[in-house]
C-alpha cells in the first residue's frame, strides 16, 4: 500500500466517482492502494459549502421549512408570494424572527458530505460535497505557498521564543546561543535568522548589533498556520456573499497592540450599534482567538451566537488564519462565515478601527497592555459602549445593542451601563 505520496487529479476525480457510488472509505482506499484514513482526510480537508436549493426551491435551512406558514417577511407591499419559503427574491431566514438553522444528521458521520445521498437533488439545506476539481486547486494553492516562508507551529515558535529571545537582549550572538543550546533548539543557525528576519520572535534584529549593520533586506511574510485560509474568503467574495444575505449583520475582528511581544486585545466589533468587546491575550495567536470565539459559543449558546455572528471579517494577521476553526464548532457544524479584507486596506474595515480610537484615549499608543486584567478591559468597553453617537441618533452602542438583542446578551457578554456623567474616556480610569 502506497501510503507516502500526495494524491493525485486523477486519484481525487476516483474518489468523487466513488463518494457517487457510496464506497466506504476502506473500499476507495484498497481501490487507490491508500490508507482509509488517508482518505478520510482528504474529504474533511477539502469540503465545498453550498446552498443551493432543489427542484425549483430556493436554499432554505430553517427548522420549520416544511411547517412554516409565515407570509410577507421581506415587508414588501404587493408581493404575490403566499408563502415566504417559496420565494426566490429574497432569503426568508435572513429576516425572519422564528428562524432556527438545521444540519443534516448524516453529515455528522461518514462520509461527511452529501455525494453520494438519494435526497441531494431535492434538499434544501446547506450541502457539504467532495469536488475533485475544488480539491485539486486548494491543493495546489497550499502546496505553493508551503514552499514559500516558513514551516513553524505556534507551539514550537513560543518554546523557542523563550530561549533564543532573552539571550539575545542580553548581547549574546545567535551563533553563541545555538553552540550551547544545540539539544534544545533542534533548529540550524541559518534557519533561526531566517526566524529572526520574519518577526517570529520577540527579539528583533535591533538586539543583533552585527546584523544591523548589514544592508536592509526586503520584510518577508507573516507565516500563516492555514496556508488556504483566503480561498473562497476574500473580500470580494465577502461583497458577493452579502449581496445575496444583505441583512446578515456584519461583526468586525482586529487586534490591538500594546508592546511588542506583550498581551495583545481581540477587538470584536458589531457594525450596526457600534458595539465592541474587547479580550486580552497573553500572545498574538490563532489559538488564542479560537480559545475567545469557542468561550463565547459557549456562553451564548450556538442560537444566540449564529445569530449576532453571521458575518466575521477580519484583516490578513496571522491570528486569523486558522478560519475553519473559528467558523465550525468542535462537532463540525458551522456557526460563522469568516472573511479577509484586502492586504493593506484597513478602510474594509473602517467601523473597529475607528472605534480603536476611543481605546487609544484610555491606553495610548505604546503603552504597555501587560498589567491590565481581563476585569479592566471589560470596565474600559463598558465606559466606551456606554458613550452617546451621534451616528445614533445621541444613543449609546449599549442602548442600541439591546434594542436589537435583548439586555439578557449584553449580561451573557459581561457588558453594563456606565450612568452618562461616569463615562469615562481617559488613562485616569485604568490608573494603576
Amino acid at each position: 500500500m502506497n501510503k507516502n505520496k500526495h494524491l493525485i487529479n486523477s486519484e481525487r476525480v476516483l474518489i468523487e466517482v466513488h463518494l457517487g457510488n457510496k464506497l466506504s472509505f476502506k473500499a476507495i482506499g484498497r481501490e487507490l492502494g491508500k490508507d482509509s484514513t488517508t482518505i478520510a482526510k482528504e474529504i474533511k480537508n477539502h469540503i465545498r459549502y453550498k446552498r443551493s436549493g432543489g427542484y425549483g426551491r430556493p436554499f432554505n435551512d430553517c427548522l420549520h421549512r416544511n411547517s412554516c406558514s409565515v407570509t410577507n417577511v421581506c415587508g414588501k407591499s404587493g408581493c404575490r408570494r403566499k408563502l415566504c419559503q417559496f420565494c426566490h427574491s429574497t432569503s426568508c431566514t435572513d429576516a425572519c424572527t422564528d428562524y432556527k438553522r438545521e444540519i443534516c444528521s448524516q453529515l455528522s458521520k461518514p462520509p461527511y458530505v452529501c455525494n453520494g445521498c438519494k435526497k441531494r437533488k431535492s434538499c434544501t439545506l446547506e450541502k457539504r460535497l467532495y469536488d475533485a476539481s475544488y480539491a485539486q486547486n486548494e491543493y495546489e494553492v497550499v502546496r505553493s505557498e508551503s514552499r514559500q516562508g516558513i514551516q513553524l507551529t505556534e507551539i514550537d515558535s513560543i518554546r523557542l521564543d523563550s530561549i533564543i529571545s532573552p539571550l539575545l537582549k542580553k548581547g549574546q550572538s545567535l551563533h553563541n546561543i545555538c553552540i550551547n543550546h544545540k539539544d534544545e533548539l533542534m533548529y540550524d543557525e541559518r534557519t533561526l535568522y531566517n526566524y529572526v528576519d520574519y518577526g517570529i520572535f520577540s527579539a528583533k534584529n535591533i538586539d543583533m548589533p552585527r546584523k544591523v549593520r548589514m544592508s536592509r533586506r526586503k520584510p518577508k511574510k507573516v507565516y500563516k498556520v492555514d496556508k488556504a485560509c483566503r480561498i473562497g474568503r476574500t473580500h470580494n467574495d465577502f461583497i458577493s456573499f452579502m449581496q445575496n444575505h444583505p441583512c446578515f449583520p456584519i461583526v468586525e475582528m482586529d487586534s490591538v497592540e500594546g508592546t511588542k511581544g506583550g498581551k495583545v486585545l481581540l477587538t470584536i466589533h458589531f457594525t450596526i450599534p457600534q458595539f465592541m468587546l474587547a479580550f486580552i491575550r497573553d500572545a498574538n495567536t490563532s489559538q488564542s482567538v479560537i480559545d475567545i470565539i469557542d468561550q463565547l459559543y459557549l456562553e451564548l449558546r450556538p442560537d444566540v451566537f449564529c445569530d449576532l455572528f453571521k458575518v466575521l471579517l477580519g484583516d490578513n494577521g496571522s491570528e486569523f488564519s486558522n478560519p475553519k476553526a473559528i467558523e465550525f464548532d468542535k462537532q463540525g457544524n458551522r456557526r460563522t462565515n469568516v472573511f479577509y479584507c484586502d492586504p493593506s486596506a484597513p478602510f474594509q474595515k473602517g467601523a473597529a478601527e475607528n472605534n480603536h480610537s476611543m481605546i487609544r484615549r484610555i491606553i495610548p499608543k505604546g503603552n504597555t497592555l501587560d498589567i491590565y486584567t481581563q476585569d479592566d478591559i471589560n470596565l474600559m468597553m463598558n465606559h466606551i459602549n456606554s458613550y452617546g453617537r451621534n451616528n445614533l441618533g445621541d444613543k449609546t452602542p449599549y442602548e442600541v445593542f439591546a434594542s436589537l438583542y435583548g439586555e439578557e446578551t449584553l449580561r451573557k457578554m459581561g457588558a453594563t451601563l456606565i450612568p452618562p456623567d461616569e463615562v469615562t474616556l481617559h488613562p485616569s480610569l485604568l490608573k494603576k
